[in-house]
């Protein structure tokens, strides 16, 4: 029999990427990403006992239920300035990709919460509909209905970001 901890440790190994990304695309911010990790890989290494069988579902459900509390809690509290601090731009082939994934990023940011979930489970993590479902704790109706509305939802904003972009408007020929 393989030691809990060790299992655990491959788990959060494993785990942890996805499990920050998700995070920070629920919470749009860095800090608060890796603090519902920590809070996160904390809740489900108390119950690893228990959950050992389904961590990942567990872990999920975990995480986006913290990131709800967060956001009800949010509300409490005065609202905190962002500080620029710039961005780093890496050189090369890789800043169109970057650029891209920013971009999009940013439109999930945009969405409702309940849509922002469901794309981030379904899309980021690359969760079935029933996997979303068990951890959002919704039926598997719901869950379509959210992806739905989400994907109409981004592409439209995608189509709208195309139409603003000046590179991508034709300029009428000036004879």
């Amino acid at each position: 029999m393989v030691d809990p901890r060790i299992e655990f440790d491959r788990f959060a190994e494993r785990a942890c990427p996805m499990l920050l990304r998700s995070a920070f695309l629920l919470t749009r911010d860095r800090d608060d990403a890796e603090d519902l990790l920590q809070a996160t890989l904390y809740r489900v290494a108390r119950r690893w006992e228990a959950i050992s069988s389904s961590p990942d579902a567990y872990a999920y459900r975990v995480l986006v239920n913290l990131a709800r509390d967060r956001r009800r809690n949010l509300g409490r509290r005065p609202a905190e300035v962002p500080q620029d601090i710039g961005r780093f731009e890496p050189a090369g082939d890789e800043t169109e990709r970057v650029v891209e994934r920013d971009a999009m990023t940013a439109l999930v940011r945009g969405l409702p919460n309940k849509q922002r979930e469901v794309i981030v489970l379904r899309f980021f993590l690359d969760l079935s509909v029933e996997e979303t479902a068990a951890a959002l704790g919704c039926s598997r109706g719901t869950v379509k209905s959210h992806t739905s509305r989400a994907l109409r939802s981004l592409r439209s904003l995608v189509a709208d970001a195309g139409r603003r972009d000046p590179v991508q408007t034709e300029v009428p020929n000036a004879e």
